[in-house]
């Protein structure tokens, strides 16, 4: 089987370097035509420059089809003028990936609100500004594959990141209801948690591991998962070749009788509440209230 996205066009923030960089290499090269988005700036958000118009001289130079978007993500207006110059360009937008990003790392006692601010405005409302963008375009057409770039800080935590963390579970939870709303258009929704050797990880990784986790390493996962044939929902870690898929799951709880429902009570039953023998992976928060009333009948 081979995937491909000719016929598709596809936009990708955050596309100057990086993740994002080698994510619209290989789109192209399947393809694709391709937005590249980037406003250019340090990690830490700061200025601008040319990296997208850089990425579109390689693809271009590979005889692939693309145009550079120095677009601010947090700036929703000019999310839609991006979406209206791919569409002027090549009648639709069949895919987005969420990458643009930015860190302001300090723990949260020597964290400003402002560092708070602007990296929960740059990832999670980044990517709700474009896919607002492009939702519509979506719907119409009836076709539509959006990635969200989550974290395993995200999901598991990491000192020292409390403003990345809470953006980026922030995206798994606008995959989870996106996913539904988007289901009656074929517009399937994912999350993406990489771990790759960048700019934003340079100084993090010891030399050995930054080039084990070579971005390229990470493409085969966001590909898939913006492809014709892809799930929808899934929440999907890559780095260094290495692929696995994270769940948010739900025991089968206990459920406290009238007279008792204390803190004490639920102290004492505690063990059973957390026992994870038949957890369950719910598809719609809807479940939860399912589960609460299949306990409270017995």
């Amino acid at each position: 089987m081979t995937i491909s996205f000719k016929d598709r066009v596809a936009i990708v923030t955050g596309a100057g370097g990086g993740l994002g960089r080698a994510y619209a290499l290989d789109l192209a090269a399947r393809g694709a035509k391709v937005v590249v988005n980037d406003l250019g700036g340090a990690r830490d958000g700061t200025g601008t420059s040319d990296a997208a118009a850089k990425v579109v001289e390689e693809i271009k130079a590979a005889g692939g089809e693309a145009m550079a978007n120095g677009g601010n993500v947090t700036e929703y207006e000019q999310m839609v003028e991006m979406v209206a110059k791919a569409k002027e360009a090549w009648g639709g937008v069949h895919v987005l990936i969420n990458n643009a990003g930015i860190l302001r790392d300090k723990s949260f006692a020597k964290m400003e609100p402002a560092d708070f601010d602007l990296v929960v405005k740059v990832h999670l409302l980044g990517s709700a500004n474009c896919t607002k963008a492009v939702w519509e375009t979506m719907r119409e057409q009836n076709y539509g594959r959006i990635l969200m770039t989550a974290s395993s800080t995200g999901l598991y935590g990491n000192f020292g990141q409390a403003n990345y963390g809470a953006a980026k579970l922030g995206l798994a939870g606008l995959t989870k209801t996106l996913y539904l709303e988007g289901a009656k258009n074929n517009i399937k929704v994912n999350t993406l948690a990489p771990v790759a050797g960048t700019r934003m990880t340079e100084d993090i990784f010891p030399p050995e591991a930054f080039a084990a986790f070579k971005p390229e390493n990470v493409v085969p996962a966001a590909v898939y998962l913006v492809s014709e044939d892809a799930p929808t929902n899934m929440i999907i870690g890559a780095g260094a070749g290495a692929f696995h898929a994270a769940y948010v799951t739900m025991t089968q709880g206990a459920a406290l009788p009238e007279g008792e429902r204390t803190a004490e009570g639920v102290a004492r039953i505690f063990d059973k509440i957390t026992d994870r023998t038949g957890e369950t992976v719910p598809q719609s928060g809807s479940e939860q209230a399912m589960t609460i009333m299949r306990l409270l009948q017995g």
